[in-house]
């Protein structure tokens, strides 16, 4: 039995294969503008789901950079601090090396305990200095200054210390240990220094108190090692983010974003395609109503 076709059936079928063509046509064309794989969840769930985790990926990496770049800052001002405070422990410990001379006359010593008295002062200033307004020999302790008193003590113990993430699984200490590094109240290297001062003026014999600067100049010198050891882990950590950061781009690169060349050919093809569907439906559509009644 055969079904009769009508001339509405092979009009409606024409154009609904020209609107199928001519809306492929008009997508690559938008594909080709914008070189966008995906422009709606729905192009390619899949592919719309990757692209979501490495955007993802990415914003954590570029978090992880920005705080490794945070993280030098603070390492680069704890450097700095330490190197004047080792200049001024040379120059105690040269100092505390004259000041032994047996033949010293006490006007000499005087002087010597004068001078102590003024690198004392600017090793507390040293101790107390700030980054962005916080201490950088404190940890998290908010207080005007991280050594107060008299001698001075680390203000605020217990304080955790100063930590950026520089990635998904590392942290990095970015402040300085103070403690360690100068000590705190009795004992402290600015107690060290102003007992050597002491000393000096009421002429005691000050041989005890070399071996106390030698430490108190070690420390120091560990202190910024230490901060130099971090510097290093930084830099290494600020290396693989930017590796990864390529890694990711060209990944969502590669997920997002179609080839020219292969989306130029599509385009060529659907052109010819929707051009043929053109003159189907011309020809489908060619009969009028004055070709029936002749």
């Amino acid at each position: 039995m055969l079904n009769r076709v009508t001339n509405l059936t092979m009009s409606a079928a024409a154009q609904r294969t020209l609107q199928t063509q001519q809306s492929r046509l008009a997508e690559l064309q938008d594909k080709a503008s914008t070189l966008n794989k995906i422009s709606r969840p729905s192009d390619d769930p899949a592919a719309t789901a990757q692209a979501l985790e490495t955007r993802a990926l990415l914003a954590a990496n570029a978090q992880y950079g920005r705080n490794i770049d945070d993280g030098n800052t603070w390492l680069t001002a704890a450097d700095s601090a330490l190197e004047q405070a080792t200049n001024v422990m040379q120059r105690i410990k040269d100092l505390t090396v004259q000041a032994g001379n047996g033949s010293l006359p006490q006007s000499g010593k005087d002087a010597i305990a004068n001078e102590l008295d003024s690198l004392n002062k600017d090793l507390v200033s040293i101790a107390n200095s700030k980054h962005l307004g916080r201490n950088i020999f404190a940890g998290s302790s908010d207080a005007a200054s991280a050594f107060t008193g008299t001698p001075p003590a680390l203000d605020g113990l217990p304080k955790s210390p100063v930590e950026r993430r520089i990635s998904a699984t590392e942290t990095v200490r970015v402040d300085a240990d103070g403690a360690a590094i100068f000590g705190t109240g009795t004992g402290s290297v600015f107690d060290t220094v102003s007992q050597l001062a002491a000393d000096l003026r009421n002429g005691t014999d000050i041989s005890p108190r070399i071996s106390q600067v030698d430490i108190a100049f070690k420390n120091v010198v560990n202190g910024r090692s230490e901060i130099g050891t971090r510097q290093a882990r930084l830099e290494r950590a600020g290396n693989v983010n930017t590796e990864l950061e390529a890694t990711l781009d060209a990944q969502k690169a590669g997920i997002e974003t179609a080839d020219l060349g292969s989306v130029i050919m599509d385009l060529k093809l659907q052109e010819t395609n929707y051009q043929v569907a053109l003159a189907a439906t011309a020809r489908v559509l060619q009969p009028t109503l004055m070709d029936f009644l002749r």
